[in-house]
């Protein structure tokens, strides 16, 4: 994964620029390159018109992105500026791997846990540095679509892989940057916005009735740029009852000028699988359907002092069934999400400041989540006729934040807290601070260092839900964590490497456990500790040969994680928290074979703590809990890449290994799917 940063050669650079008499920049007649980009001015950047011109133009010889971070701090800052960590995914890497869904792809990052019961992205957990799959904020462009009955649902995303421009992982509690919530990691979605006009067509088919086809439409006019995508999926599945449909729709606009940029974005994602096993391999024939529409306007001002205004409403549906078909164990919800935010920024001779505050509410109706309703709200989607929500829950988030950044030729300092208040904890304000640190030794190496405190709500399932194999505990305490971070990072030209260590101090942790062999499971609090260390390699022979050679690109990466848990009570099983992943090594390998034919070879071992009960014939119980233990697998894309379309086939687990990520569910051994993509330009 790389760092992401602009480098225009034979140019003149400057980090910073402000209203002064350098606008004489425009008379030295070469491109001045102002190595400070918001998250808003990447969104409208086009890579490939500066490519073009990069054609057109021999006072620039090339184009690479150099470090810029969008993610990490409340304002602006290069990644050689800031002290976090952050690492992205690039669309040249989306390409090559050859995923199937965003899932897919951080399955090939190293501190990231991806724990799956269905393949292409269906019914899949995502959690970093040993956290749990709600303990993670998820963004959509810079918007948080983290879901509040559920981090099962976060995933059900509106954007299929062939969107996808970038994503940005950034490691470790961020609460001042993104609210409470990102308790553990953040990970940024940001889709394409081409200047370009045209078209993109995708088909696509494999093994076991999978079948699916896609499509996007870029369309730019003056000051205007559309982007319009959907596609659909299909499947039968590999395994009992882990058939699914899976419908996708996606649009952006943007508009810019001298003044401002403002960009909206529309989403809709519709799913249809059988679940096995989600809740209890007691009922191995679960079902679910689950709808989500999002909505979202962000804007930017220019000028001395920079105004990001944003407001965003998305609204989800879940429809569960313990047994497909029947009506006992069903469950509906409906969850509403909707809030304002207002960031502001400027830059001084005290660095560079960012001030900020956002409204958050989240809502549910639902027959099994919340508080009773005096009167039954009719569920009035699906055709489900005669069928009514009986419970809510409510609750609003008020967060004001406040972000100093000190920058030197040698070190960066960022200080920041954010003062929050939550009713569905009490009317209260808490302070959650950070402090990040980096000293530049040289232009290749940095050491940087990292303090911040979080904190995170139940979801409404920890809260409420309640089955004959589970429940949920309503007197729930929140998640407390103090993190603390340090690492070392080497970087030149064609060669990174990274090392860190973390340290997170947990109280209140929430996970969902059997005290006995005969208990169910029960949401509860424990007092938790986890660390270990990060490393990774990567190689790019393009840059550090030329494109003549038929390597192009090796990555390694390894992540150590241990927990320390401080309570003495006996937990016989736990269902998320202590199954984390212990080792997890990762590799990929891209090179050429023949012309426009190229292979990338992914491959990754990981050691799973905890295990699962197993089941006997007639899905009752034994008192055997068998380990997860440890896998390797072997994933594989060929493509044969031209300007106007492209041919790929990809092989995943060509080892064909049985394994488990999550219960009693084995995942698809070997599975074969090949696709077309038909580029359209106007």
């Amino acid at each position: 994964m790389k760092k992401v940063n602009l480098l225009l050669s034979q140019s003149v650079k400057w980090k910073r620029f402000t209203r002064t008499a350098y606008a004489v920049f425009a008379s030295l007649k070469k491109e001045v390159v102002i190595g400070v980009l918001s998250a808003m001015t990447l969104t409208f950047a086009n890579v490939e018109l500066l490519s073009a011109q990069n054609r057109v133009n021999n006072q620039i010889n090339s184009y690479s992105l150099e470090e810029v971070e969008v993610t990490g701090s409340r304002v602006p800052l290069t990644l050689r500026e800031t002290a976090r960590q952050v690492t992205i995914i690039t669309r040249d890497e989306i390409q090559k791997i050859g995923a199937h869904s965003v899932n897919d792809l951080l399955k090939y990052i190293a501190p990231v846990d991806v724990r799956q019961r269905g393949a292409f992205g269906i019914q899949t957990d995502l959690s970093i540095r040993g956290g749990t799959f709600d303990q993670l904020t998820l963004l959509l462009n810079g918007i948080n679509i983290s879901n509040p009955q559920t981090g099962h649902l976060s995933m059900d995303l509106p954007v299929a892989v062939d969107q996808i421009e970038r994503i940005e992982l950034l490691q470790g509690p961020a609460a001042r940057v993104y609210g409470t919530s990102a308790f553990s990691g953040v990970i940024n979605i940001i889709t394409k916005q081409s200047t370009k006009n045209g078209a993109e067509l995708h088909l696509k088919g494999g093994q076991y009735g999978s079948v699916g086809g896609g499509a996007d439409v870029t369309q730019h006019h003056s000051d205007f740029t559309h982007s319009l995508s959907g596609s659909y999926h299909r499947s039968d599945g590999a395994v009992h009852n882990s058939d699914f449909k899976q419908g996708k729709g996606f649009y952006r606009g943007g508009y810019t000028n001298s003044l401002l940029a403002v960009n909206w974005q529309l989403g809709l994602s519709d799913q249809k699988y059988g679940a096995n096993t989600f809740y209890s391999a007691a009922f191995p024939n679960q079902y679910e359907e689950t709808r989500r529409y999002l909505v979202a306007l962000q804007g930017e001002s220019k000028g001395v002092v920079q105004w990001r205004p944003a407001v965003f409403w998305n609204r989800s549906y879940d429809h569960f069934e313990l047994i497909r078909g029947k009506e006992k164990g069903e469950n509906f919800h409906r969850n509403d999400v909707y809030g304002v935010s207002l960031n502001g920024s400027f830059s001084s001779l005290l660095g560079k400041t960012g001030f900020g505050a956002e409204i958050r509410n989240e809502g549910i109706l639902s027959t099994n989540l919340g508080q009773p309703l005096d009167e039954g709200k009719e569920i009035a989607i699906g055709g489900h006729k005669n069928k009514f929500y009986t419970k809510k829950e409510n609750r609003t988030n008020v967060s004001y934040f406040v972000e100093q950044n000190l920058i030197f030729s040698k070190v960066s300092l960022s200080l920041g807290v954010l003062a929050t208040m939550n009713t569905g904890l009490d009317h209260t304000y808490r302070f959650y601070p950070g402090v990040d640190f980096a000293y530049r030794i040289t232009d290749e190496w940095k050491l940087f260092a990292s303090w911040n405190k979080a904190l995170r709500l139940p979801t409404f399932t920890d809260l409420f839900y309640k089955s004959p194999t589970q429940e949920g505990n309503k007197n729930l305490a929140p998640e407390k964590t103090d993190a603390y971070s340090v690492g070392v990072l080497y970087k030149k030209p064609g060669f990174n490497v990274e090392l860190s260590t973390f340290y997170q101090k947990g109280k209140g942790m929430i996970d969902w456990v059997m005290y006995d062999a005969d208990d169910i499971f029960h949401s509860t609090n424990f007092n938790l500790n986890n660390y270990g260390f990060e490393s990774s390699l990567q190689l790019d022979f393009s840059e550090l040969i030329g494109d003549s050679f038929f390597l192009k690109r090796v990555q390694v990466g390894y992540s150590y994680l241990n927990q320390d848990r401080k309570d003495n009570q006996e937990i016989y099983k736990s269902n998320y928290a202590l199954e984390y992943l212990k080792h997890k090594l990762v590799a990929q390998l891209s090179h050429t074979v023949y012309g426009p034919l190229a292979v990338n070879w992914s491959f990754r071992w990981q050691d799973r703590m905890g295990g699962y009960l197993v089941y006997d014939s007639n899905h009752k119980p034994t008192e055997t809990v068998r380990s997860y233990g440890s896998h390797p697998l072997l994933d594989v894309k060929l493509q044969w890449t031209q300007p106007k379309y492209e041919f790929y086939a990809t092989l995943n687990n060509l080892l064909n290994r049985t394994y488990y990520d999550y219960g009693n569910i084995p995942q698809p051994g070997f599975w074969l799917n090949a696709g077309v993509k038909v580029r359209l330009n106007w």
